[in-house]
């Protein structure tokens, strides 16, 4: 089965055929850099995450994109008003840039602790002012744009298809398109792509027109022509930018080029907490600090959370469904630890037939998941249902031998790991040596509460010999008393 993709665009599941052979050319809207990252930007940039992981485990050469927004972005996303970044600045009694570097570096690190794979290139719009500035003058060249007042505006009567990601009209005023009544425009649609820099404006460069700063929908067009070409393959973002943001970057990218801009549109859904939209004045909002400090969440179970829903559908976060979600981690986590722990004294031999038929049915499933345009939740259950029969042979009576404790281990590797990143941190980063040391260690762990129980039944302390018994059971870790003493196995 080839790889389908529902493109926003067309509204339909297409067979993904890259420009190039073998390389795909992507780009994800980044933040804007003014606070602290959200669970919000966790859903998104995981789910892009995944979707480039699985690209490359596919064998493309994949050139992946995601900006950085500095400069332009106004308070409400409209066409007057504040940079959100210069406003948050002077709330800090701060140099814009100084906010900039801060909340970027906070970005990139918080995206690290939860395992997304840094972009290729990184580019930042205060980076790319000649650019910018170059595309607005052709624009003008073309009759795509005008200037007024030291503004200059897209002139959206110029694009036949303007509306045609969002299937909004230009006569359609709904209620939440953030269109401004501005003398300065010809038509009230018609979005700034360059703007008339206040006296109080710290963000401004010269231009043609006088001193002034990018539009914010400027800005991703000019820096994925720079870095991807005028046509490339995918674009990716959330769905609340559908309107005005990517549909602005579509009209101006093909007026300006002449050419499409991106063949494949995906967008992920929106996200809400405790079943509420994230809002800073209801003080519901959640950073990923906040959830991997505070809360002391996992970053592997956020991952595996934002995974258990299709990207394009919305998501509810909550602290039972995180419990849940914990508990359902453990037993993957857990068979996988096992798996390596066994593999240290395992007799030698090849894989048996059972255990390769597994491994087998397990990959060719995987992949027909996530060649649905990447239905993770289908896909994580191929990974669950691996995992329960694994663990029936990894607690049986017969130990498997050298062989098949390593195509299992694969398996666990290559998609729990390299494509889903729920196992990432016990193959690589928990202690930046080898996974087996892990193994070991956990080993190690039980054994020593292995032995407190022991005692604590030898002196008839049956509360503490429970408390342990149950608070491993909570985290996914079974004892089991046999007549020759006590082991542990993952549920």
């Amino acid at each position: 089965m080839s790889l389908k993709i529902n493109n926003v665009l067309t509204r339909q599941k297409e067979e993904f055929k890259p420009l190039h052979k073998g390389k795909v050319n992507m780009y994800v809207c980044g933040p804007t850099v003014y606070d602290y990252p959200h669970i919000g930007h966790a859903k998104t940039y995981i789910a892009f995450d995944v979707v480039v992981r699985y690209l490359r485990y596919l064998g493309y050469d994949v050139l992946y994109v995601q900006n950085i927004t500095d400069v332009g972005h106004l308070v409400g996303d409209a066409e007057e008003g504040e940079d959100k970044i210069q406003a948050r600045a002077r709330q800090h009694s701060v140099t814009p840039m100084q906010l900039v570097e801060t909340y970027t570096r906070i970005y990139f690190e918080n995206m690290d602790a939860l395992g997304v794979v840094r972009p290729d290139i990184s580019p930042r719009a205060s980076g790319h002012i000649p650019e910018q500035i170059e595309m607005v003058k052709t624009l003008i060249e073309k009759g795509h744009a005008y200037e007024a007042n030291g503004s200059v505006y897209f002139d959206v009567t110029s694009y036949a298809d303007y509306g045609k990601l969002s299937r909004r009209r230009l006569d359609e005023q709904e209620e939440g398109a953030r269109l401004e009544i501005n003398s300065e425009k010809r038509h009230p649609s018609d979005f700034a792509i360059w703007k008339f820099a206040e006296p109080n404006h710290l963000l401004r460069w010269n231009s043609p027109w006088g001193e002034g700063f990018p539009g914010w929908h400027l800005e991703c067009s000019a820096m994925a022509a720079k870095y991807l070409g005028e046509t490339f393959d995918i674009h990716g973002g959330g769905i609340d930018n559908i309107f005005p943001h990517n549909e602005c970057e579509i009209a101006q990218s093909e007026c300006a080029h002449g050419a499409g801009f991106s063949n494949y549109w995906m967008l992920t859904g929106s996200l809400t907490l405790e079943g509420v939209k994230m809002s800073k004045s209801l003080g519901n909002t959640l950073t990923i600090n906040d959830a991997l400090q505070v809360k002391k969440w996992r970053p592997e179970v956020i991952r595996y959370y934002m995974l258990s829903a299709h990207y394009s559908n919305p998501v509810d976060f909550s602290d039972d469904e995180m419990e849940a979600k914990t508990k359902g981690w453990q037993r993957i986590h857990g068979s996988y630890m096992l798996t390596r722990e066994q593999m240290r004294n395992a007799p030698a031999g090849d894989a048996t037939a059972d255990v390769q038929t597994l491994v087998d049915s397990t990959k060719t499933a995987f992949e027909e998941r996530m060649n649905d345009d990447f239905n993770t939740p289908m896909a994580t259950a191929v990974l669950q249902d691996f995992t329960r029969t694994v663990n029936g042979w990894l607690n049986g009576d017969t130990p498997l031998n050298q062989g098949s404790l390593a195509a299992i281990d694969r398996i666990f590797t290559q998609i729990g790991g390299e494509v889903l990143g729920i196992l990432q941190d016990d193959a690589t980063a928990s202690s930046g040596g080898d996974a087996t040391d892990n193994a070991a260690r956990l080993d190690g762990v039980m054994r020593l509460l292995i032995d407190l129980r022991a005692n604590a039944r030898k002196n008839k302390d049956w509360g503490t010999a429970d408390q342990i018994r149950n608070q491993l059971k909570d985290l996914g870790l079974a004892l089991e008393d046999r007549a020759d003493g006590t082991v542990w196995k993952a549920e």
